[in-house]
């Protein structure tokens, strides 16, 4: 088995625009393997806390081995979309200092041929970050029309070629099931007619179904509906994105709620009266030419950082 070390992304710019209180409560939604909840416990006072989630239960093991001389981390499993019921279960609703979202895919879940996420190594056809629940990727591409798998493949790969894909997928999985990673990726590939130089043909289809698996939009979207009233005044929100489709997201809600309420030019209102609750903190931050050269896995990440003002 083949596992490569976790680089993480925009550790110190991350930490360096999260930490505002040394004394303070910080989620980090995403914990991965550590990278950023280690760097913020060196940022954060014996009286920081720092509340960490992942819904991959190895990775709430390799951190509670990592960590268990430090009780200042406190580790759960389950989804960032519940965040506030973690929080609440901590009597912090409302007075956290910071939320930290890095919403890639970790190096050991790529390069563990195991998990099926990778179509360069061949394993089971799984892509479930959570392996104690859910459908995995074989199981839906077992039973899923031909329509819902064109509408994934396109809706969160922005994959032109989505139909015809789907189409191929169908037909190869009547002659025989579809349960490995290597041949999964081939039938994709087999029906892309565009291949481009240095990129897999079957890469957007396999974001796409990884997305739809996890339900990573649909728990972005419960996040940042809720991470509002989980912050304090002044409380910070970090979010790293790896693809548009996350981006997007986060940077629609930063900008509508710095807007707040549409109403006429040059009413006398405050911000408070207008439902601004946020505010942007700087401009969205990209790794430097020396990160992507050092790890080429971070290209495509992008920082946006909020402040909770109401």
């Amino acid at each position: 088995m083949f596992v490569t070390e976790h680089t993480t992304v925009l550790l110190k710019e991350a930490v360096e625009a999260l930490v505002t209180d040394a004394d303070g409560f910080y989620v980090d939604g995403t914990f991965g393997r550590g990278g950023h909840s280690a760097e913020l416990l060196g940022k954060v006072s014996k009286n920081g806390i720092v509340l960490a989630i992942d819904k991959d239960p190895q990775a709430i093991e390799s951190g509670r081995e990592r960590f268990k001389q430090d009780s200042r981390l406190r580790l759960v499993h389950g989804s960032f979309a519940d965040m506030s019921n973690f929080v609440d279960d901590q009597a912090h609703m409302g007075k956290v200092s910071g939320v930290l979202l890095d919403l890639g895919v970790s190096s050991p879940q790529l390069d563990e041929a195991d998990r099926g996420f990778s179509f360069m190594r061949d394993g089971p056809l799984d892509m479930r970050m959570d392996t104690s629940a859910g459908l995995s990727a074989a199981e839906w591409i077992a039973s899923a029309e031909e329509q819902e798998i064109s509408r994934v493949i396109k809706e969160y790969g922005e994959e032109r070629f989505a139909r015809r894909m789907a189409s191929a997928v169908v037909r190869e999985r009547s002659k025989t099931p579809i349960t490995r990673t290597v041949q999964l990726a081939s039938i994709l590939a087999a029906a892309h007619p565009a291949w481009e130089r240095g990129k897999h043909p079957a890469t957007k289809a396999f974001q796409a179904i990884r997305i739809f698996i996890n339900r990573e939009l649909d728990d972005l979207e419960v996040l940042l509906s809720r991470v509002i009233d989980v912050l304090q005044v002044g409380g910070r929100l970090v979010v790293i994105s790896f693809h548009s489709l996350e981006d997007r997201r986060v940077k629609r809600f930063i900008r509508d709620q710095e807007r707040g309420i549409k109403l006429p030019k040059n009413l006398p209102v405050r911000d408070v009266e207008r439902g601004v609750r946020l505010k942007k903190v700087g401009k969205a931050v990209k790794p430097t030419d020396l990160e992507v050269g050092d790890n080429i896995r971070s290209r495509s990440a992008v920082m946006r950082v909020a402040e909770r003002v109401a």
